[in-house]
């Protein structure tokens, strides 16, 4: 039997159950944004409760006057890759300047966060092997398919079980690969854990940043820096498109590794450079990030707030210990219901589920750009809806949630 290749299942097959619920769900195009956390969404001015805009700074008026003077003293594009002629000063500045915050030895940068990942291609050859939590990001996943090596996932977050794998599976060269925080769920990688048994069995440490960088760290240089291990790392990546308000992507760590990758990874090698308005802008924000650390303490209190009211009317946030607040649902159906609720209450937040995650869920986020009154209209329109679909709620309020 002959299947259409464009016919296959996916995101596509969970959007077919929505619509048939009356829900429509993604695609949406935002009409505009305002610089106090609310969206235009079909015509109707809604809070954003579904932004990675973590720090508040893509909209933030110096941001965007860094991208428009290199915008127009560079151009649009690069129109080149960066062996060639796509690499421009901004590009080195801004190398040198997110090795150091991170506090590494070295950076390249890529045109996006996923083309990062996918530049980890380079470092899974014949032979390797690469030990993947199970709830790592896409990116990562596609960045080691595309190498020669073996891939073999381990439980998500289990130390125990990833010994078991190293243990048992002979390799000339290991990667624990890993992102910091978990993009869907919100928790943290148990990256003291991962960092002895890279160093017990002779791994490299592979750490996707994209949810850290600026979040986690008492400068806000991620994960590596709230564990203190910023000078044992082998190699992280981080995306500008989160907390930097801009786009692109990065890897940094040790020069050699950093080097390697630089000449031969196909992602970095073959695509035109990041243009230079997103460096420019990620640049800028970098130096708020530093001179600002208020907005990390907002995006901090915001979330405690938020975990806490939603858990005090009977949801559970956990595992999550983040800005990044997940409720979870029995299916699609009921989180779309939910959704829907929220979306007429004037409340925008995330509907996922699988195959992106491993269960339906709504995905919350509120960010330095909002303030007390948008948590408590987001908990009280929480509140609303569960109580008309009588969601089924703990019969007591869950304790609070301590925030990384």
């Amino acid at each position: 039997m002959v299947v259409d290749p464009f016919a296959k299942g996916g995101l596509q097959d969970a959007e077919a159950v929505l619509r048939a619920h009356g829900v429509d769900a993604y695609f949406r195009a935002v009409e505009g944004w305002t610089d106090d956390g609310f969206a235009v969404l079909g015509g109707r001015t809604v809070v954003m409760a579904g932004s990675n805009d973590y720090l508040g700074l893509s909209r933030d008026p110096r941001v965007i006057a860094a991208a428009v003077e290199a915008l127009g003293r560079y151009g649009a594009s690069v129109s080149g890759s960066r062996p060639l002629n796509g690499t421009v000063d901004l590009h080195e500045r801004l190398e040198a300047r997110i090795a150091g915050f991170l506090g590494q030895e070295a950076a390249a940068v890529a045109t996006t966060g996923f083309q990062a990942n996918l530049a980890l291609a380079a470092a899974l050859g014949p032979g390797d092997v690469a030990f993947s939590d199970a709830r790592n990001h896409a990116s990562l996943i596609d960045g080691l398919r595309l190498g020669t090596g073996k891939i073999l996932t381990y439980r998500h977050g289990d130390l125990d079980h990833l010994r078991r794998r190293l243990t048992t599976a002979p390799a000339e060269g290991r990667l624990i690969v890993t992102d910091g925080v978990f993009s869907m769920e919100g928790d943290v990688a148990p990256l003291r854990g991962l960092r002895d048994l890279a160093d017990e069995f002779d791994a490299k440490l592979i750490v996707d940043s994209a949810h850290d960088l600026g979040v986690l760290g008492t400068r806000g240089a991620g994960l590596h820096e709230a564990a203190g291990l910023e000078d044992r790392a082998d190699l992280i990546t981080a995306t500008f498109s989160k907390a930097l308000g801009s786009t692109g992507g990065v890897i940094a760590g040790p020069a050699a590794n950093v080097t390697r990758l630089r000449y031969n990874a196909r992602s970095l090698v073959f695509s035109a450079g990041l243009p230079p308005a997103s460096a420019a802008a990620a640049l800028q924000a970098l130096d708020i990030l530093e001179a600002e650390p208020q907005r990390r303490e907002r995006l901090r209190r915001l979330a405690r707030l938020l975990h806490d009211g939603l858990r005090a009317i009977g949801l559970d946030t956990r595992p999550s210990t983040t800005p990044i607040v997940p409720v979870a649902f029995p299916d699609m159906a009921q989180a779309g219901a939910f959704w829907a609720g929220l979306t007429e209450a004037g409340v925008v937040v995330n509907l996922v589920g699988p195959p992106a995650t491993s269960r339906a869920m709504l995905r919350v986020t509120l960010t330095a750009a909002h303030d007390e009154g948008h948590a408590e209209r987001v908990i009280q329109a929480f509140t609303r809806v569960a109580d008309r679909l009588r969601t089924p709620r703990a019969a007591q309020p869950l304790p609070p949630v301590e925030i990384s």
